[in-house]
């Protein structure tokens, strides 16, 4: 979907003044102010009942603002960098004094990416500053995938929403910490893990009991209203209810009545199953059902990453 420039250009002077805009990017819609802003940043929390603990990605657009918000790029970032950005990878670097300890939680590191998309891209340089950006929904919650998510969760909370049509990717950033030379995966996303290790070697898995360095890292989060539920493929659900529905990775087999089926891909593609993923569970839980059965999909791939979420959603 086209932007215009005016409505990016007006998006960038509310940015420049300390306002909330939601925008896209490749991977779902971020909620953004200025990463150097502490006020600005602090609305951020205030718009989505976000703990001030969970700490924020910084989103930029040249390695200049990079240059900016960190103190040492190490050759392993840049050989990442060049590899994968723009595009759905966050590093966690050491930050410079400039980045606000709100945006970090305190902590010395911080998390940046560069979105593969043109109108987060203009945003950001029009804007003239790294906009710190979580997705745009209430904490926990669904990530917004359309502007109409945006729209239905977060009204009347912020300044202005640019509508860039569907992300193309559907799950947020895969997210790398670089801490002390050695690459650890802290949270699966976008770009599959078999890419990234062509580079780093053996990804370091970090333990569900570490302290967040980047969004998403708690046991429960993406969650719809509905209480999710995980099923092995083809598994036979016992009396579903007409107020239950279903999240499929390819076609229903089963016998069962449901209030509603959605298939993530019919061919059970895994790159189709995750741009849809938030999308359906959105669908889904706007029927009010008791219960939302989700079948499993194969963990390679974007399948690590489909997973990650659907278990924190089931948490």
């Amino acid at each position: 979907m086209r932007v215009s420039n005016d409505v990016i250009l007006n998006a960038a002077e509310l940015i420049k003044k300390g306002g909330l805009v939601a925008f896209p990017t490749e991977t779902v819609y971020g909620l953004g102010a200025d990463a150097l802003n502490p006020a600005a940043v602090a609305k951020i929390f205030e718009a989505k009942k976000r703990p001030f603990f969970d700490p924020l990605i910084c989103h930029i657009s040249d390695i200049e603002m990079l240059k900016k918000i960190t103190d040492g790029i190490t050759q392993q970032a840049l050989d990442l960098i060049g590899k994968f950005w723009p595009g759905p990878l966050t590093l966690v670097l050491p930050k410079a004094e400039c980045v606000p300890a709100l945006v970090t939680s305190g902590l010395p590191t911080v998390a940046v990416r560069m979105p593969d998309h043109p109108v987060a891209l203009e945003l950001i340089k029009h804007s003239g500053t790294p906009i710190a950006a979580p997705s745009a929904n209430p904490f926990g919650y669904l990530s917004p995938t359309t502007a109409e998510h945006v729209r239905k969760a977060l009204s009347g909370e912020i300044d202005y929403i640019i509508d860039g049509g569907k992300c193309s990717i559907g799950v947020e950033s895969t997210i790398i910490s670089l801490e002390n030379n050695k690459a650890c995966l802290l949270r699966p996303g976008g770009l599959e893990i078999e890419e990234i290790e062509k580079l780093t070697g053996k990804l370091t898995i970090a333990g569900s009991d570490c302290i967040p360095s980047a969004p998403g890292l708690l046991p429960s989060h993406y969650a719809p209203g509905a209480k999710l539920i995980l099923i092995e493929e083809n598994a036979e659900i016992q009396a579903p209810t007409d107020k239950t529905a279903l999240l499929n990775f390819g076609p229903n087999r089963r016998t069962n009545k449901f209030l509603k089926v959605l298939e993530l891909s019919h061919e059970r593609n895994l790159n189709e199953a995750a741009v849809n993923l938030f999308e359906y569970l959105h669908q889904l839980d706007y029927l009010s059902p008791d219960k939302i059965y989700a079948e499993k999909v194969p963990q390679h791939g974007l399948g690590i990453a489909i997973m990650n979420r659907l278990q924190k959603a089931a948490f």
